[in-house]
């Protein structure tokens, strides 16, 4: 007589192989890849089910990093930057190794200190097409590239333009050292004339901008 295969079984929580940490859906997590030198993957949680027998099956949905999508990493992409792609998956719960927290671009820009499990998403991605959401971001400084969370920008204090100080012929530790700035073309409309406040050049432009690329 044929025995009767088990069941799927939804369920809302995994406790992770080797500690006591409790996964549930809707986290995000680092999951191991098969390569042994690859970097731990990054996916959101979306469904978790058992087959009765203690094998957990998760439903994820991937992150991209930067050098996996098209076109590869840029400039402007910050060393922690993800792309949420619609690129479904099923895989094992025992390939998970640790949870994570992916911040809007916004919330990690405010971050006192960035530990190994914050990264940061601002762009949608289409695996399948290589599209991005959205397909316009603030742009900034002479260059008009888009703001990296990873570089010291120094903030015009007439036009409040941010500027990368090696576009203004500046070193690093020029820019920390500065008490006031004035991008050169505020310098000639005003004359040389500065305003008396002050600004911290180590702090960088919010997420939007008048001027926007795709």
């Amino acid at each position: 007589m044929a025995k009767t295969k088990q069941g799927k079984k939804d369920v809302d929580s995994y406790t992770i192989r080797g500690t006591t940490k409790v996964v549930r859906v809707g986290d995000t997590v680092l999951m191991r890849a098969s390569e042994s030198d690859t970097m731990p993957y990054v996916a959101r949680i979306e469904k978790m089910e058992t087959d009765g027998r203690g094998s957990v099956r998760v439903r994820v949905r991937w992150y991209y990093r930067p050098e996996e999508a098209k076109g590869g990493r840029r400039q402007f992409h910050g060393a922690k930057e993800l792309f949420l792609s619609d690129h479904l998956d099923t895989q094992s719960a025992h390939t998970i190794e640790e949870t994570c927290v992916v911040h809007s671009f916004k919330e990690y820009t405010k971050l006192n200190n960035v530990g190994p499990e914050d990264f940061f998403c601002r762009f949608d991605y289409n695996a399948a097409s290589g599209a991005f959401h959205p397909d316009r971001v603030a742009v900034y400084c002479k260059c008009e590239m888009p703001y990296n969370p990873d570089d010291l920008m120094v903030q015009c204090e007439a036009c409040k333009d941010w500027f990368h100080p090696s576009c203004l012929a500046m070193t690093i530790e020029q820019a920390k050292k500065l008490a006031h700035f004035m991008c050169s073309d505020c310098d000639e409309e005003n004359d040389g004339n500065r305003p008396s406040n002050g600004h911290a050049p180590h702090c960088g432009p919010e997420a939007d901008s008048k001027r926007q690329r795709r």
